[in-house]
């Protein structure tokens, strides 16, 4: 993560900042409170979702007394969490159904053109791992920390046509009649 100088506005490296940068959004911040024989002890939660834009994604949640101490704990939670999403070019493969708590969450994926139709939670979880076409439509619950757990539950439901025709014994492109035309454009962008 680069941060920026104050007087130059230019980003600077940290010592330890060699990797890949990560696209790392902060869904919820939530001010918790521990009740003591003392008294109450403040302390704050933060939801972070972290991806490449390019398939891999994590969530994290982080506790702390300070926000950027929590915000820095839930990030690393999220970068061991990270996961690859089965994706065809900038949208899904299938339409997934998937619940957390109360919360429920539905994808569909959507021609290319057509954007992220989603909002809050759900919205960060899908732009931060790349997927630039879908419709999400969420039912339940509207707690924040329950739809991005839905979300990824989501994400880890889906897979790609081409596992799904080896499961079945068929042939991809029986499956799948427009697969072969988004397999070359991905490949075409890739360059």
């Amino acid at each position: 993560m680069r941060s920026r100088n104050r007087s130059s506005g230019k980003k600077e490296q940290r010592p330890g900042d060699t990797g890949p940068q990560m696209d790392v959004r902060i869904i919820r911040t939530n001010k918790v409170s521990k009740t003591h024989k003392g008294g109450k002890t403040m302390s704050w939660s933060v939801l972070v979702v972290v991806g490449d834009n390019k398939g891999r994604v994590g969530v994290g949640l982080g506790k702390a007394r300070g926000v950027p101490d929590a915000s820095r704990k839930a990030e690393e939670a999220a970068r061991k969490a990270m996961f690859e999403v089965a994706m065809i070019g900038t949208t899904i493969p299938h339409e997934v159904v998937a619940e957390a708590g109360s919360a429920q969450v539905v994808l569909r994926p959507a021609a290319a053109g057509t954007g992220v139709k989603a909002g809050g939670a759900v919205r960060a979880c899908l732009e931060a791992c790349g997927i630039h076409d879908v419709i999400a439509k969420s039912i339940g619950s509207r707690n924040a920390v329950n739809m991005a757990y839905a979300t990824f539950k989501a994400f880890k439901e889906l897979s790609k046509p081409e596992q799904a025709a080896e499961r079945r014994g068929k042939d991809v492109n029986e499956l799948v009649p427009w697969l072969s035309k988004a397999r070359k454009e991905e490949e075409y962008a890739a360059y």
